[in-house]
């Protein structure tokens, strides 16, 4: 791959006024790594619905079930602010290399040990947190080196076209997850997932990231820490949108952590099921991200915050209640509209 002339925000020619909402995508980098990406998040979706499924086979606990999602989300919770402050510290491409590596050799070793019959409960919470931190490690990394990727005025597409790669593999992943376990077994999915960070792997290697040396002093871990603390407690805007997402999240996660167990107990469905229902919300996230410009030119925030968490709450009560599929289907739609 030929190094990308526009991988700096700053460009030597003059800048166009504005960029088209594909406009990332002639830059050689930003569209290997697009790619790379959804690649990669498909295998993550797969990975989920692999260890969420799993778990009901080992354990009938709803706890243990819960656990899954508990695992997976704790390490972002926990490591959200040290891993902001190591990506503003060391050098982005090198950490995001050396925690993919990381993420391949956890999920390898998961792939092995389902294929052996020798995954527990707690072996597979524990493999399952261990993939959680990689994740918690790559985010904010991952944020912050868009802008090294393409110029200032394609950013927002830049940014836009993350999002909907997301929302893309989003609605991929379970479907194809669901078809494996069910033919093969969860072991398949966890080894597509770990063969997945080779794609993004190839193309971090190959980036020669032009390194600039700055004039200002270096940052340190804790006192990078306590600036992102200080910005809080003196942004109130920020404070709002933390709150409200707590509010919204800490229960919304509920859906998550159960959905499994919903589908084979409740229903008395099969890992396709599971893997259907979980691509109806993926599409549903889609429908949404593409409405959701013509609803903010219409509505202000509160309005759609509000009637997105009444219509998660309306998702969460047909799930609850509701045992024919195919009504099950077409309301899966609307946590995922409500979600983004």
């Amino acid at each position: 791959m030929k190094p990308a002339q526009s991988a700096e925000p700053a460009a030597a020619a003059s800048v166009p006024a504005a960029a088209g909402a594909w406009t990332p995508l002639q830059n050689t980098l930003f569209r290997n790594l697009w790619i790379a990406t959804i690649v990669s998040n498909v295998g993550t979706w797969m990975q989920d619905v692999g260890s969420g499924w799993l778990m009901t086979s080992l354990s009938s606990s709803p706890f243990m079930v819960a656990l899954v999602e508990a695992a997976d989300s704790l390490p972002v919770m926990l490591l959200a602010l040290p891993a902001g402050a190591i990506a503003d510290i060391v050098d982005r491409r090198r950490l995001l290399i050396g925690v993919h590596v990381y993420l391949l050799l956890v999920a390898s070793a998961l792939a092995l040990l389902t294929l052996l019959d020798l995954t527990t409960a707690w072996v597979l919470l524990g493999f399952v947190f261990a993939l959680g931190v990689g994740a918690a490690m790559v985010m904010p990394a991952w944020a912050a080196i868009v802008p090294d990727l393409v110029r200032a005025d394609e950013l927002p597409s830049a940014v836009a076209l993350s999002s909907v790669g997301i929302n893309v593999s989003r609605a991929i992943g379970p479907a194809i997850a669901g078809v494996l376990v069910a033919a093969v077994g969860a072991w398949l999915v966890f080894a597509l997932n770990a063969l997945s960070y080779f794609g993004i792997l190839a193309v971090l290697i190959r980036w020669r990231r032009e390194h600039r040396k700055s004039t200002l002093p270096a940052e340190r871990f804790v006192s990078a820490i306590r600036v992102g603390l200080r910005f809080v407690m003196h942004t109130r805007s920020l404070q709002a949108v933390l709150i409200r997402g707590i509010a919204f999240f800490v229960f919304a996660s509920a859906t998550w952590s159960l959905f499994p167990l919903i589908v084979r107990r409740e229903l008395g469905r099969g890992p396709e099921t599971y893997g259907l229902l979980l691509t109806c919300i993926g599409v549903g996230a889609v429908a949404g991200a593409m409405v959701l410009p013509r609803l903010r030119a219409k509505l202000s925030r509160d309005v759609l915050v509000a009637g997105a968490s009444v219509l998660y709450a309306l998702a969460a009560l047909m799930l609850a209640h509701v045992q024919n599929l195919g009504l099950l289907v077409v309301a899966m739609l609307a946590p995922g509209v409500a979600w983004i």
